[in-house]
């Protein structure tokens, strides 16, 4: 499996890549027979399981907002440090998957710049055909694939910003009145998570498809 031999490959590709050279990085992968689409594959994996911690990570930090605002008292400064605690744990989370999405980008990038430049590589006329399009149907599946996951990205901040927000009015004003003052915003927080959460869902199962594609084109 692919999976496997880039696991056991990270350790001596992180030594051949200390100096940050993305081609010494891709030169050690192909030392262990791992070529560019195997990454890609990996690194969608990656992303889509990011977007999966994320998921569960942006409903429990929900679970707790509304925790919190069903409190009059008594409770209210354990539960604003369980609420603190939750919004650093989905800020986490949230950037985690930023970098998930970006390590795609990347490797995607520099694996289609490597297949075009390969098709004047070809002398049969008809093979080189086949090669283009399947180029060109990764590629219109790649476009869907990252354009779901950046939307969910996306999502993901007005969520955290409202986290953020709750986070900061209790910090200062830990009392009754503060909360009641919040419970305004959780209407307007759970429709968000709805909506962030189904975006995942999509990006999650359209990372799903392109994965079983990749592996089914190999």
């Amino acid at each position: 499996m692919p999976d496997a031999r880039i696991r056991h490959a990270a350790l001596f590709v992180l030594l051949c890549t200390l100096a940050g050279c993305q081609s010494a990085m891709y030169r050690a992968y192909e030392a262990f027979g791992i070529e560019k689409r195997d990454l890609l594959i990996d690194r969608v994996s990656d992303a889509r399981d990011a977007q999966e911690a994320a998921q569960k990570q942006f409903t429990s930090a929900l679970e707790q907002f509304r925790a919190l605002v069903a409190v009059d008292g008594g409770e209210l400064e354990e539960i604003y440090d369980r609420l603190s605690a939750e919004y650093e744990r989905t800020r986490g989370r949230a950037d985690a998957v930023s970098a998930r999405i970006d390590a795609v980008e990347n490797v995607a990038g520099d694996l289609f710049r490597e297949w075009e430049r390969e098709l004047d590589d070809y002398s049969n006329p008809s093979l080189r055909r086949d090669s283009e399009r399947l180029l060109a149907d990764t590629r219109r599946r790649y476009d869907v694939l990252i354009r779901r996951m950046r939307q969910a990205e996306e999502r993901m901040q007005p969520v955290l910003e409202t986290f953020e927000d709750s986070v900061l009015t209790l910090k200062h004003n830990l009392n009754a009145q503060a909360v009641r003052s919040l419970r305004g915003e959780l209407t307007s927080i759970e429709r968000q998570t709805a909506t962030l959460i189904a975006d995942m869902e999509r990006a999650i199962a359209e990372a799903d498809e392109f994965i079983g594609r990749m592996r089914n084109a190999g």
